[in-house]
């Protein structure tokens, strides 16, 4: 009990600090702290103050500046859920339909995560259709994510470190205690430097257009730990904001920072805008289209994630050569972190 309360007072520090700083940070005071981050943070003094936290991470690894990771909290004071539980998603009656869940399916087995749980706790372990695997949520970035989490032919579990790098979640396997990043599955701290985690399609829809497409679905249940928290969003206004939360690096000039994008990352990155999509759904690229339906509430807007703005169902396919629709994987994501981890990223507006 401690640790939750500990933790929502942490976020409401952290949301009052933020507030006040988007009412006096003007776009010159960005540019400076941008400028001047990576020089004044030391990250000798990061790697040692990490080993005083009893990491088993070789730090001496590393595919990045280690200056550029914030410390926010500890690690798994944002718990992660190991042993998730599930029930018919036709027989939940107690989520609103218009709530975003994350969609995976494997082996004709479908789960949806709603983020009224993953706002606060970013991860689950699970295994679906035989598959182990690790469903992700950084609220900062907005993005969800799948990952096949075998790693060597053996499946580990993962955690949160407490730490963001570009405001995005660092996560770190149970095994070595290797750091990842999340948008991209990267391990940039550690002895896997260099391997990527394998991104798997999923979809990020109302929990309405779930039971739709999937009638027997499961859904997850809260976890006893934060089951209070439930629905409820933390960073009230954050996507209305014009700047990102703990952001260290530099803010895109073409493109508004907290702009809502498809972002698909392989084999070309691409991104399109919410507000192109939703005039010119579908839209193709290539062999990818891009949809939007109306139907799934912003979690970043409103206390009540179910009372968030109607910021619809975004969803990217393949079209193969006989016109069939194909998932791919993709995130939806705000512009500054899709510029943040791929600089030259091609954004239609």
């Amino acid at each position: 009990m401690l640790k939750i309360i500990s933790f929502a007072l942490l976020f409401f520090l952290n949301l009052q600090t933020f507030a006040l700083a988007q009412e006096t940070r003007s776009a010159t005071a960005q540019e400076t702290r941008s400028a001047t981050a990576q020089e004044t943070r030391s990250a000798t003094a990061q790697e040692t103050r990490w080993k005083h936290e009893d990491w088993k991470t070789d730090f001496s690894k590393t595919s990045i500046n280690l200056g550029e990771i914030i410390d926010v909290i500890g690690a798994d004071d944002i718990p992660s859920i190991d042993d998730p539980k599930f029930k018919p998603a036709k027989d939940e009656t107690s989520i609103p339909n218009n709530e975003p869940v994350i969609a995976f399916t494997h082996n004709n087995i479908s789960k949806a995560y709603p983020l009224r749980y993953m706002m606060w706790h970013e991860i689950v372990n699970d295994v679906v259709g035989g598959l182990p695997v690790v469903i992700t949520y950084c609220p900062l970035c907005n993005t969800s994510i799948v990952f096949n989490r075998n790693l060597d032919g053996k499946a580990v579990t993962f955690g949160t470190t407490g730490k963001l790098r570009h405001s995005d979640l660092v996560m770190y396997d149970r095994g070595e205690q290797n750091w990842w990043q999340q948008i991209n599955g990267k391990a940039i701290v550690g002895n896997r430097v260099g391997e990527q985690l394998k991104a798997l399609p999923s979809f990020l829809i109302s929990f309405e257009l779930f039971k739709q497409r999937y009638p027997n679905g499961e859904v997850l249940l809260a976890d006893a730990k934060r089951k209070s928290l439930a629905g409820q969003n933390p960073y009230v206004n954050y996507d209305s904001t014009k700047f990102p939360f703990l952001f260290m690096g530099d803010l895109p000039q073409d493109i508004e920072p907290m702009m809502r994008i498809a972002f698909v990352q392989d084999p070309e990155p691409i991104a399109i805008t919410l507000p192109f999509l939703k005039k010119n759904t579908p839209y193709r690229i290539g062999n990818l289209e891009f949809r939007w339906q109306k139907g799934q509430s912003s979690a970043l807007d409103n206390r009540i994630i179910a009372k968030g703005k109607d910021v619809g169902n975004i969803e990217v396919f393949k079209i193969d050569k006989n016109g069939k629709a194909q998932p791919v994987v993709y995130t939806i994501t705000f512009a500054f972190a899709g510029r943040a981890f791929i600089p030259d990223l091609k954004i239609i507006q």
